[in-house]
């Protein structure tokens, strides 16, 4: 069975936080792998990407884009085929019939609703993502379909944990460099290292956007194997690859 994590907040729109219980996919890759830029058999992938789809809303049209750490964003307004999928890291809609997909492996994923306005959004926060304004660029162009910021409910979902996320000092410079206040996400660790809470970061950016409501899954993909996928995991264990996992958001009917 999919699993499909739900968030306060998010009640009145279809969403889900899928992990890689349930799907076909076989090796490092076991369970509900979605990622088309991982070494996976690309037939179990597409499978996967439908069975999670069908998940959440069957028969919409499932959209993603291809994932490349920016703080960009697509305006979606009809479907787009896999191999037109442009460089970007967030999508927003109006429209109904499409599933907005967004995938991680200890990246932090965003799901966004203005159920009034009746937009919906979805965005990737690497790190580079998150100080670059990806999340601030989304509720911008929720704003451009009629949003309205205070309305906003976000939606924070699982991703690698403060307490498995080892940074060097050096990379939690950058941020206190870019606000001092943002050495409050970083605690000490070994020498010259220190753990960053990556998802409180983002939190806290949606919160000076001016979003009204946000809800976090405090779900570490790092130190869950069975139910996450993780980059950093993969790596720290020496495996070939790794999977990826998809959050998705729409509108209703």
């Amino acid at each position: 069975m999919i699993e499909l994590l739900r968030a306060s907040g998010l009640e009145m729109v279809p969403h889900g936080f899928a992990g890689r219980r349930g799907g076909v996919s076989k090796g490092v890759h076991a369970g509900l792998n979605v990622g088309l830029g991982s070494a996976d058999e690309r037939d179990a992938v597409l499978r996967n990407r439908d069975l999670a789809r069908d998940a959440l809303l069957p028969g919409a049209t499932l959209v993603t884009v291809r994932q490349v750490h920016s703080p960009d964003v697509v305006t979606v307004t009809a479907p787009i085929a896999e191999g037109e999928r442009p460089g970007a890291d967030a999508l927003v809609t109006d429209r109904r019939g499409l599933v907005l997909g967004i995938l991680t492996a200890d990246c932090v994923p965003v799901l966004f609703a203005d159920a009034t306005a009746g937009v919906v959004g979805a965005a990737h926060a690497g790190w580079k993502g998150a100080i670059g304004g990806v999340t601030d660029r989304t509720i911008d162009a929720m704003v451009g379909l009629g949003a309205d910021p205070a309305r906003i409910a976000c939606a924070i979902g699982p991703c690698i944990g403060r307490v498995s996320y080892e940074v060097t000092d050096d990379f939690a410079a950058r941020f206190v460099d870019d606000d001092a206040a943002n050495e409050r996400f970083f605690t000490p660790g070994r020498p010259d290292h220190c753990q960053f809470d990556i998802a409180a970061y983002v939190a806290a950016r949606l919160a000076g956007a001016g979003v009204g409501r946000i809800a976090m899954l405090d779900e570490d993909t790092y130190s869950q194997p069975d139910r996450f996928y993780s980059y950093r995991r993969s790596c720290h264990r020496g495996e070939s690859d790794y999977g990826r996992q998809i959050s998705m958001i729409a509108l209703p009917g």
